[in-house]
């Protein structure tokens, strides 16, 4: 199911708070078990992985069967904020994992 980047925004919007930082950029942001709740339900994602930024943050990836993706970070205390999301994920690691035969 294609969805258009916009439509993303209004969606998990309708369930955290919307914050405008300026015409150009937009960040939906939230406590972490909200946010992620929202991207379960609104898009049936779930976390692929992760990576820590030092001390300050984690970085998540979430993603559907159908390919949205969404770029979480949670900072310290628990406030987690979408800094990108799309469509047409693709596991490279899979990929690399049959080609090198593992």
């Amino acid at each position: 199911m294609a969805h258009e980047f916009s439509f993303r925004w209004v969606a998990i919007g309708g369930a955290l708070a919307l914050t405008t930082l300026s015409a150009q950029a937009q960040l939906v942001c939230g406590g972490r078990s909200d946010v992620v709740a929202g991207l379960a339900k609104a898009f049936q994602e779930r976390q692929i992985g992760y990576g820590v930024v030092g001390q300050v943050a984690i970085v998540e990836i979430y993603v559907s069967a159908s390919g949205s993706w969404t770029l979480l970070i949670t900072d310290v205390s628990g406030r987690s904020c979408i800094l990108a999301a799309g469509e047409g994920w693709e596991n490279n690691l899979t990929a690399a994992a049959v080609t090198r035969g593992i």
